[in-house]
């Protein structure tokens, strides 16, 4: 799994499982022969869908690096026709190159995370011009890849899961495992032939997630879901029963992070939420309790050196809050709808400014993705709220304004305007720009 701490955990699948998964899914989501993008890493299982379906259907498996899988010219260039992306991978690529060119020509598949409606209306006009089939695939690794599709149509006013695949069942229970009539949310369980043996060597965490069925031989794994069935027989995610969130594809566990934070040095309090600041970009916002107040202006950047250090890129929180004492409910629990939002602007900018053309095009660059007023030379790109796939919406707008083609990994070495200016000074300039070109 993609691991909800940190540290993932090995899930025993079955050949049987996996066979009954390629045998079932990729002709639901009309992936037969073609070319495919892989541009997911294979620590997890959420690319296992393209190299399956390549794989036995006499397809070409297209395996793109990191800088090609960041970066909208070089997927637009590729041209395939199937491709599996999780909906905020996908989100940054279009806003940084439009979502039209980034776009397979044949199946577009979401899996991962949950997307907005809006986002997803968006999607669809996108795919509609190109003559795209957009799918939803839902499904955790302990059901072996993914148990349910649906392909998405424009109007909808939510984004269903879709329904189970062949030999697998999903069933919405109470607290009592009883099944709750279509409308009412309960929780999400997988039975039938995808679900795994447990995870490996983990034998209390397996009898906690997997348990009898009642309903049908065999067992159930507990998604920690919260879903409902539609009156048409859609399940449709309804947020977790846990604080569990999905940050970029990955599951993460807000409290499991403030435990890693605590054991910094300077900090006497802290607590880890997830907000979502814009839709469908959810993110992680450290609040902190300075234990000496002399330290409270250089705290944030000593806890964030204590997570990098300690913890993945997706797990470190985008933006930190320091607070003279945590808000509390009156039964002494932490009163999350009393933490303030950060502000990003006004940590922006302060510094001083750009002393040339080049430095004063990064500073707008910077400024315009992060959305505040103004950057500093000497700002960090990371400590203003960027992340990753915000990274891959700044390095298409410095190769439009700069002609020069800098890789992702070169903003998180250079984070600063300050640095990245030395780097670009060293680049080579960027490929010829895309033009349309009549087919012949």
């Amino acid at each position: 799994t993609s691991g909800s701490t940190g540290r993932p955990k090995g899930v025993v699948v079955t050949q049987a499982g996996l066979a009954n998964y390629v045998a079932s899914v990729p002709g639901r989501l009309g992936m037969a022969g073609g070319r495919y993008a892989l541009v997911q890493g294979q620590a997890t299982d959420l690319g296992n869908t393209v190299v399956f379906a390549s794989l036995t259907s006499g397809g070409q498996l297209h395996i793109l690096s990191e800088a090609a899988a960041t970066d909208p010219a070089a997927l637009s260039g590729l041209r395939v026709d199937f491709l599996k992306v999780v909906p905020s991978h996908l989100a940054a690529l279009g806003a940084a190159g439009g979502l039209e060119p980034v776009l397979p020509d044949r199946s577009l598949v979401l899996g991962g995370e949950a997307a907005a409606p809006g986002w997803i209306e968006h999607l669809l006009e996108a795919a509609g011009r190109r003559g795209c089939a957009v799918f939803n695939h839902y499904g955790p690794t302990e059901a072996t890849i993914g148990v349910a599709t649906t392909r998405l149509q424009p109007g909808g006013v939510v984004v269903p899961v879709g329904t189970p695949v062949a030999n697998t069942s999903l069933y919405v229970l109470d607290e009592h495992l009883a099944p709750v009539p279509a409308g009412v949310t309960g929780e999400l369980y997988i039975a039938g032939a995808q679900v795994a043996r447990g995870y490996l060597g983990r034998p209390g965490l397996t009898g906690e997630r997997f348990v009898a069925c009642p309903f049908e031989s065999g067992r159930m794994y507990r998604t920690g879901d919260r879903a409902r069935w539609t009156a048409d027989g859609q399940v449709v995610f309804a947020g977790r029963v846990d604080d569990q969130v999905k940050i970029r594809g990955f599951r993460v566990e807000p409290g499991e992070v403030s435990a890693v934070l605590a054991g910094c040095r300077g900090a006497e309090q802290v607590a880890v939420v997830a907000r979502e600041e814009a839709p469908g970009d959810v993110r992680l916002v450290g609040y902190l309790v300075a234990g000496d107040t002399d330290n409270t202006a250089e705290l944030p950047s000593l806890v964030r050196r204590f997570a990098a250090e300690r913890l993945p890129d997706h797990m470190v929180p985008s933006a930190w809050v320091v607070l003279d004492a945590l808000p509390l409910t009156a039964n002494g629990k932490l009163d999350r709808r009393a933490l303030p939002a950060p502000d990003h602007a006004a940590a922006a900018g302060a510094g001083r400014g750009p002393s040339g053309p080049r430095e004063e095009a990064l500073c707008a660059a910077f400024a315009e993705v992060l959305g505040v007023p103004a950057v500093g030379v000497d700002d960090d790109f990371f400590e203003l709220g960027g992340h990753s796939l915000l990274a891959v919406r700044l390095v298409s707008r410095i190769r439009a304004l700069l002609d020069v083609d800098v890789q992702v990994r070169t903003l998180f070495d250079a984070p600063t305007v300050a640095s990245l200016a030395l780097q670009i000074g060293e680049e080579k300039t960027t490929r010829p720009a895309l033009r349309p070109m009549r087919d012949r």
